[in-house]
């Protein structure tokens, strides 16, 4: 079942890939666009996927979208334990203040789905700030299964983090 994007008014979330070789065209990009399908699925507009190298091009990705205003960005790519891996390390220098339960819940779902490498994830959720704007910010893995799972556990819960962050009710 395909969705249609959700109306005007919902939250804006933008989707960033973390891939050295997507982003050299050597091969394309397969876990974004999931991503941006399960956002929309979850209520949100979505926007993405930006396709970027992993390190600072990320951290530059998450600013931009920070200026834009939108309301979540999630990663995909980038968490593991490769040489390269360094969407954490580009995440976290931007958080005002991190969501542990967030990544806990996704490795442990993960592990419990019978992927054990789920546990290798660093992936990082928390909130970035500037000027006022907040904006949710999630690292998820960079395969499709692993977006699949994250948004999984993150569905029920997006549109409600956005809505405390914005200074609703708990």
């Amino acid at each position: 079942m395909t969705t249609g994007e959700p109306g005007a008014g919902a939250p804006r979330a933008v989707v960033i890939t973390a891939s050295n070789r997507a982003a050299a065209g050597v091969y394309p990009d397969r876990s974004g666009p999931v991503l941006v399908e399960a956002v929309r699925a979850a209520g949100l507009r979505a926007d993405g996927p930006w396709v970027v190298p992993d390190g600072e091009p990320v951290a530059e990705a998450l600013r931009r979208a920070l200026d834009a205003g939108y309301d979540a960005a999630l990663t995909t790519g980038g968490t593991g334990l490769t040489p390269t891996d360094a969407t954490p390390e580009a995440t976290r220098p931007l958080l005002a203040c991190e969501i542990p339960g967030i990544p806990e819940a996704l490795r442990a779902f993960g592990r419990d789905k019978g992927v054990p490498s789920a546990v290798l994830s660093r992936g990082l959720a928390g909130v970035a700030e500037r000027d006022g704007h907040r904006m949710l910010v999630v690292n998820l893995p960079g395969s499709r299964g692993g977006v699949r799972d994250g948004m999984e556990v993150l569905a029920p819960v997006l549109l409600h983090a956005i809505d405390q962050m914005r200074g609703g009710d708990h």
